[in-house]
Order: structure tokens, then sequence, then C-alpha cells
């Protein structure tokens, strides 16, 4: 019976994703390991031994910094395994997780990187919005309002680029960092947008934050659709709005190596077209 029971408790497993994070915890003489290779391979055996008995797994990033936080906020010893233990239910409620599903590691940690780096990314830019407080000649709050706009632009552009897959990529330069938030969305015929929740949030987030703070930035879409070449459309986040680049300004900005200014060769069977007007007559704060 008590077997039977366990198949019904989920388990998390805290997984240290690079050399360098490994490198921290074995500053710990109770952490175990002394090698990542060999620690990956345990790490996938027990997924497997726990999916065999039929018990779900859920595979969380293990951040050594964000553990030693941790434990100076809650008081424990972080060389310890039930510190570590502590750690890992609680960044299973927040953090990033994958749930276990047969995968090997090695594809696991990949979307375990995105996952945080996202969540990273929509954090920061939700602060960012936070901090700006009020409009001095509206008295709206000015977070608010940016997110209000993002979402309308965003639900208009997915509209006017028509049925297809959409592929939208936002970046937006920060003081520390370059926000990116990408989203993908399918509409077929004339059917109401929908788009995927959390990507959805992230992305207009932020072109909140590069709309509010009126940072420079673009948005560029990719449309596939079947029988007809891939669409590729651009716009620059100027001053708090979203306007649209030429054919010619989206040739060179996807033509050009962003490092050394060097031109890139176009990609075949990919048509270079102009963005198309989606603000608003009089958008304001």
């Amino acid at each position: 019976m008590r077997r039977t029971l366990r198949r019904e408790v989920p388990s998390v497993v805290g997984l240290l994703a690079d050399e360098q994070d490994f490198a921290a915890m074995r500053a710990y003489r109770s952490f175990a390991f002394d090698d990542h290779q060999a620690y990956l391979q345990e790490v996938d055996g027990l997924l497997r031994a726990l999916a065999a008995q039929g018990v779900h797994t859920t595979v969380a990033l293990f951040d050594p910094e964000d553990f030693l936080e941790y434990c100076g906020a809650t008081g424990i010893d972080p060389d310890s395994t039930e510190s570590r233990t502590r750690f890992t239910a609680e960044i299973a409620a927040s953090g990033a997780c994958v749930p276990y599903a047969g995968q090997p590691v090695d594809s696991i940690v990949p979307v375990l990187v995105d996952q945080a780096v996202r969540q990273a990314t929509w954090e920061y830019a939700t602060l960012l919005l936070a901090r700006l407080g009020d409009c001095a000649e509206c008295g709206e709050d000015i977070g608010r309002e940016s997110l209000r706009r993002a979402q309308r632009l965003v639900t208009r552009l997915v509209e006017q680029a028509g049925p297809g897959s959409h592929h939208l990529v936002c970046s937006v330069p920060a003081e520390e960092e370059q926000l990116l938030a990408v989203l993908h969305a399918e509409r077929t015929g004339n059917e109401p947008v929908q788009l995927p929740e959390t990507e959805a949030a992230e992305f207009v987030t932020v072109l909140a934050a590069g709309i509010a703070a009126e940072r420079p930035g673009g948005v560029v879409l990719r449309t596939t659709a079947p029988g007809a070449p891939d669409r590729l459309h651009g716009w620059r986040l100027q001053r708090g709005r979203l306007l649209a680049l030429t054919a010619g300004e989206v040739f060179s900005a996807y033509c050009t190596d962003a490092d050394t200014g060097d031109p890139v060769s176009p990609e075949p069977g990919v048509e270079y077209c102009p963005g198309f007007d989606i603000e608003e007559p009089d958008p304001h704060h």
C-alpha cells in the first residue's frame, strides 16, 4: 500500500544545468558529486527510475546564488542536503521547471535555461513598469496604460498579418541588458486572434516597457503560410510609438551582420516587406 501511495506523491529534482553552477556547489562538503557529466548521468537515471515507478516528476533549475540567498533569508545552513531539498521544493512553485516525460537530460537543460531567461526578462520589465508611477499630465498610471497600449498593438499586428503562422520578436535595450521576448501565434482565416497566454504576457510586458520608458527598440514579424514565401515585416520603437519600417529598412536589418556591419546574403524564398501601420491616431500615456 505504501508503494501504491508513493505513486500518488509527485517528485521534484533540482538540476545544476552548467559546469559553473556545478562547480559552485562543490564548495559544500555535503554535496557528493565531483564530475558534472557523471552527475547529469545520475540525474538521468533517477528520472527514468521515478518514471518507471509511475511517479510524476518535475525538473527545476537549481541556481546556487539564489540558493545561498534563500538560506540567508530563512536562516538555514546551505551545506546540508535538507536545505537543498527545501530550496528545490520552493523553486518548483515559482522557478523555471519542466515536467519529465522520458526526454534525456541534455534536452531538458536548454529548455530550463530558456525558461529562466524569459522569467528574468519578464520580472525585470515588470519592475521597470512599476517604477514609472503616474503621468504628470493626465494622472494615469504609466505602466498600466502602456500595458493596455501594448496589448492592443500586438493584437492589431497579428490581425493585420492575416492567416498563417506568425513568429514575433520584440527587442528593447535596458540599462543592464537587452530585453528580448518571442511570441508565436497561429491564425486560420478570419478567426479572432488567440494568443498563447504566457508568451503573450511576456511579449506585451517587454513591449510596454519600451513604450513607457520611450526606449529605442523594435519588433520583427515573420509569417509562414502554405504555398507562399515567408514574409518579413519590421517596426521601430521611437518615443513610445511603434513605427513601420520600409521594405528597404527591413532588408537592411535582416541582411546586415549586427556585430561587424558586413552584408549578409538574403534568405532564399523570403520576401522583405514594409511594416504596416498599427499605431493609434492619438496615443496617450
